[in-house]
């Protein structure tokens, strides 16, 4: 499973934990104004805004899981069983499949107001990549540098919901997951005073007890309510290193860790990677389960009128300084 969040200091940020027990080999693909993108059942577009994210490219086509565009778009799918339901084609719509719709989004708008217009017209329709690559189960969160929307295509339709959070989690559908936090209203980064009884002399024995009761296990209704705790609660500086820094902290307290969630045999999910994106400046930070080093990819240090897309492969293996080696 994963969680996206945006998160704002000086400059604005958006990524996302991607929660999975094996990896598709996904590098950081930059994809150029001028590089082709193909759509099945609508016109292809070869001219379009450049966008930098995290994609596994099969036959040339750049599978985005989560991407920024040059003009501070985000965008990030999440998996979302038994409640996704795509459609059969309609006549008035485009008909985007899954796997186009964050190219689709990303190619065309500046900011949310041009993404609901597309959205007006678009049709999530029931589309394999190829026999390989089935057609996921997703929802996903789109972010410019002010506020979110997030995107479900579900049984009764498409559902487009404001998201005032900035966090995206799996199931169940939005609207839950945000009516769920009325159920920790109380929790508070400060120490609590007794209201359990006057008669009772009852004291804080530890610093944060304000916030007993927020939920530390891994599902994804859990994780929505921790990481949005830990998001609207946060604070840093402006400079960049602060605000990735801490950043990836809102992320670390909903990682997966290896082990603790069993998906059959000898596997177990993991937070494969950790994403964290500038949208300011075009800049796409991430870390892996096996290197908490922080590893960038600045679009912009490249050619962004180009026709072919640019990948870096993910850096894995911890990278350890050794403060005394000699």
């Amino acid at each position: 499973m994963c969680t996206a969040i945006t998160y704002n200091t000086k400059d604005h940020y958006f990524g996302r934990n991607f929660d999975l027990e094996y990896s598709y080999k996904e590098t950081v693909t930059i994809t150029p104004r001028n590089y082709p993108l193909k759509f099945r059942k609508c016109k292809d577009i070869n001219k379009h805004y450049a966008m930098i994210g995290m994609a596994y490219v099969a036959d040339e086509y750049p599978l985005y899981y989560d991407a920024i565009n040059e003009k501070g778009l985000g965008m990030a799918g999440l998996n979302f069983p038994m409640n996704a339901d795509y459609k059969e084609e309609q006549k008035d719509k485009d008909n985007i499949a899954p796997f186009e719709f964050i190219p689709w989004i990303l190619s065309q708008c500046a900011n949310l107001k041009e993404a609901k217009q597309l959205l007006n017209q678009i049709n999530i329709v029931y589309m394999n990549f190829s026999e390989q690559l089935p057609v996921s189960p997703l929802h996903w969160m789109i972010s410019d540098k002010e506020k979110s929307i997030t995107v479900e295509c579900v049984k009764e339709g498409l559902k487009i919901y404001d998201n005032p959070v900035g966090v995206l989690t799996n199931n169940p559908t939005f609207d839950i997951q945000m009516f769920n936090l009325n159920n920790y209203m109380s929790l508070s980064i400060e120490q609590p005073t007794n209201h359990f009884s006057k008669e009772l002399m009852l004291n804080t024995y530890s610093r944060g007890m304000g916030a007993l009761g927020l939920p530390g296990d891994l599902s994804s209704a859990s994780r929505f309510v921790k990481a949005t705790f830990t998001k609207m609660n946060s604070l840093s500086g402006n400079e960049e290193s602060e605000s990735i820094s801490q950043f990836f902290h809102i992320l670390g307290s909903v990682n997966q860790q290896r082990g603790c969630v069993h998906m059959g045999e000898n596997q177990y999910e993991i937070t494969i990677y950790s994403s964290c994106c500038n949208m300011d400046k075009g800049i796409y930070y991430y870390t892996t389960y096996e290197n908490s080093q922080i590893t960038g990819v600045d679009m912009y240090k490249e050619n962004l009128d180009g026709t072919k897309l640019i990948n870096y492969d993910l850096v894995k293996g911890q990278h350890i300084f050794m403060q005394n080696e000699k």
